[in-house]
Order: structure tokens, then C-alpha cells, then sequence
């Protein structure tokens, strides 16, 4: 039910972190990956390692938030393997870290450039390879600060409960099309992306004490969710958020922390 084979997933801001883990966990599975990144040199060996490996994979630069990289993307892979079964909406931005009336207007357009209106771009490029050959599968990484807002990251928390709404109502359109639409909502991970939060060890601890399970996650404790959402295995789950999050959304002090109050 979890098999890949002959399947081709599109993977953005897969340099590195809970991008990478998703592609090297598809290419281990069957499937054909394309990734991008901003950057080619960032992204590349990526892709040289699943080669190496014995997988299929394609790295492609190219701007999340850009509409026509997105279309270019979509082609690259329609051109090298002949479908897109899976998009995995991953890369995002967060340039601004503080008070939520600290942010600027710039702040905002980069945030939702890539976060919201990137994620609706790749989707927009790749719905209709997926109408033609009869369905495919949707996934955009969200994130509890969609849920419960962040700290410091109003602008971030913000785009991430717009990515959910985006997945619910892309979901209930495209439906009839046998596209499945999900998201993914991580807790706190331990990649480059959330470094500024696992690095400080402040910050660190009060994550760690507020999550039932103790600590922060891996990016490949990821993979298990966008696996199941990418298979045959999720054919009757669309417009689900998938929490994975070691408990932190669940508002409750773990037990230790609670019987010390």
C-alpha cells in the first residue's frame, strides 16, 4: 500500500532538513523524484546521493514563490518521466523573528510569496498532469504554528493556517479529479530552518518541557506521514491535517512537568 514504484513526486526546498528526508524516503520507496531549491548547488547532491543509490532523481533550481519556475518545474518533470503523481509542497521562508507588530510590509510579501502563493503556483502547474492521467496527490507541509501560533513568528504562524485553508478548499475542488489534498503540520524539527529556536538553549528547554514527548524531532520522523499521504494508502483521506508533533499541539504540560506544579 506504501509502494511508490513508477510513481513521480515533485519535492520543493528539498536541499536539505524535512525536504531531503521526504525525497531520499520516496526514492527508497520506487518513485522518481524531482527537487528543487533555490540554489542548483545546494540541491544537486541531493539528488547525486539518491542516484548513487540506485534511485531516479532530477534537481532543478528554481524560486518557490515564482509562477513561471513553477510551470518550468512542472514540464521538467513531465519531460524527463512522463508524469507528476505526487507534489510535496515543502519550501518556505520566515525572514522576520520577534513581535508580530515588528514585522514590515516586506516581511509579509516574502512570507506569503513562498509560503501561501508559492504552495498555490506548483499546485496550480501540476493539477491538470494529474486531471489527465486520472488523479495524484497533494501534499503541503504546513505546520502547528498554523494551529496555535508560534513564538515570535506571527507573520509565519499566519501563512501556515493559510496553508491550511488552502489544502481544505483545493481538497473539496479537486476531489471529483481523485487528487488528494493533505497537509502536514511538524512540531518543532531540528533542521537549518528552525535553528534560531533548537540552537538556543532557552528556547530549546522550554520546547522540550512543553512537549509531552521530551523533545524535538528529526527530519525523518517526517517521513512516515508524507509516505502515507503520497500512497495508494491515503486514497479515501483529503483535506486532513496531519499532526506530527510529538504532542506539543495537544496544549497539555507532560506529566512530569504537571505533578512538579
Amino acid at each position: 500500500m506504501f509502494d511508490l514504484t513508477n510513481k513521480v513526486a515533485i519535492i520543493t526546498g528539498a536541499s536539505r532538513g524535512i525536504g531531503q528526508a521526504i525525497a531520499e524516503a520516496y526514492a527508497q520507496a520506487g518513485a522518481a523524484v524531482v527537487l528543487t531549491s533555490r540554489k542548483i548547488e545546494n540541491v544537486g547532491p541531493v539528488a547525486e546521493g539518491i542516484r548513487a543509490a540506485g534511485g531516479r532523481a532530477v534537481a532543478l533550481a528554481a524560486h518557490a514563490g515564482d509562477q513561471t519556475a513553477a510551470i518550468a518545474v512542472v514540464q521538467a518533470a513531465l519531460t524527463e518521466f512522463g508524469r507528476v503523481d505526487i507534489l510535496v509542497n515543502n519550501a518556505a521562508a520566515n525572514p522576520h523573528f520577534g513581535p508580530l507588530l515588528t514585522a514590515e510590509a516586506s516581511h509579509w510579501d516574502k512570507i506569503f510569496e513562498v509560503n501561501v502563493k508559492g504552495y498555490f503556483f506548483m499546485i496550480k502547474a501540476a493539477a491538470p498532469a494529474m486531471q489527465a492521467q486520472g488523479g495524484g496527490k497533494i501534499i503541503n507541509m504546513a505546520s502547528i504554528a498554523g494551529i496555535n501560533p508560534g513564538p515570535w513568528m506571527g507573520v509565519y504562524s499566519v501563512s501556515k493556517a493559510a496553508v491550511l485553508m488552502l489544502t481544505k478548499a483545493l481538497a473539496a475542488e479537486l476531489a471529483p479529479a481523485n487528487i488528494q489534498v493533505n497537509a502536514i503540520a511538524p512540531g518543532f524539527v531540528r533542521t537549518k530552518f528552525s535553528a534560531a529556536l533548537w540552537t538556543n538553549p532557552g528556547l530549546s528547554a522550554g520546547i522540550e518541557k512543553l512537549t509531552p514527548a521530551g523533545r524535538i524531532a528529526e527530519p525523518d520522523e517526517l517521513t512516515g506521514a508524507a509516505l502515507y499521504l503520497a500512497s495508494d494508502a491515503s486514497s479515501f483521506t483529503t483535506g486532513s491535517v496531519l499532526v506530527v508533533d510529538g504532542g506539543i499541539a495537544l496544549g497539555a504540560l507532560p506529566l512530569g512537568l504537571s505533578a512538579a506544579r
